[in-house]
């Protein structure tokens, strides 16, 4: 299963079982539904041994397939927006009066500006809870802690600092990912209540974000922005039916990512829906024309 990268539980679960032909593992469970007519398929890793073979911490994993929405489409942004939105309140469970949202990546790298550009798009109103007013409104902070290399600091760090300062109910941290699938770039969101390892999908492992690290819940939402090339030549030859060759010599000396040549405009996108989905979710009192006003 290691032969082929991805951060997507869904395909490390197919993985799995192409493997082993065998779903039968103690603790671990797939199913799949629909909302707003994408598809929505969730894994559950309950045990140890199911953690061991996906390669997964323990917890929930959530994909919305966004596919099923045309981007041509004048309400696409919306309506994928409240798919999102309504797949995160069904992983919360109920709502939240004070939350940390941290958008992680790096801006110059245009692959990577998903956390970034997704925490632009979710209010922050920690500083307007004064006024009465904004009174039924969730105590929401954001926080975009950029990359070692600029800032000499981890990510974990300024988190670390700021959870201690907010004392919030839960983090709610965006991220990049890496697919096993062209297809899923851009194009599918992850959930999970797992937390997340920053640059992860870069191959960057960096401190991790979870409950454990935190002292409060950490939900991720993760969207796949790059396809690790001896991954996808796997792939391409797999569906060939050619002869698979050895992975290490598909990665030579390193690891090259693939991503797609207008990864600009998907990116930019993506994250308009993932920060209207996430401030959606995380204020039930607002529509979606009231959450961009408070962002304007």
């Amino acid at each position: 299963m290691n032969a082929r990268r991805t951060d997507l539980a869904l395909e490390a679960h197919a993985l799995f079982r192409a493997a082993q032909r065998d779903n039968a593992v103690d603790g671990l469970t797939l199913t799949e539904r629909t909302r707003r007519g994408c598809a929505v398929t969730t894994v559950t890793v309950e045990s140890e041994t199911a953690s061991r073979a996906l390669g997964k911490p323990r917890g929930t994993y959530v994909t919305l397939d966004l596919r099923a929405l045309s981007p041509e489409d004048p309400a696409y942004t919306e309506r994928a927006s409240l798919a999102l939105r309504d797949e995160l309140r069904a992983l919360l469970g109920h709502a939240v009066d004070t939350a940390l949202v941290v958008g992680l990546g790096n801006r110059a790298m245009t692959p990577d500006v998903i956390g970034p550009r997704a925490a632009d798009h979710v209010p922050a109103t920690r500083h307007l809870k004064s006024c009465a007013a904004f009174g039924a409104l969730a105590d929401v902070s954001v926080l975009t802690p950029g990359v070692l290399g600029t800032t000499g600091l981890e990510a974990a760090e300024l988190v670390r600092g700021a959870v201690e300062t907010v004392r919030p109910d839960l983090v709610v941290a965006v991220d990049a990912l890496a697919s096993q699938s062209l297809g899923r770039v851009c194009a599918t969101v992850q959930l999970t209540d797992a937390g997340i390892v920053p640059g992860s999908g870069v191959g960057n492992h960096r401190r991790a974000l979870t409950r454990e690290t935190l002292g409060v819940p950490v939900l991720a939402v993760g969207v796949p922005t790059v396809v690790d090339a001896a991954t996808l030549a796997l792939d391409l030859l797999d569906e060939a039916g050619a002869d698979l060759p050895d992975p290490a010599a598909l990665r030579g000396q390193g690891s090259v990512m693939v991503t797609p040549r207008d990864i600009d405009a998907r990116a930019e996108q993506l994250a308009r829906i993932v920060g209207f989905g996430v401030g959606l979710a995380l204020q039930p009192s607002l529509s979606l024309s009231e959450l961009r006003a408070l962002i304007d």
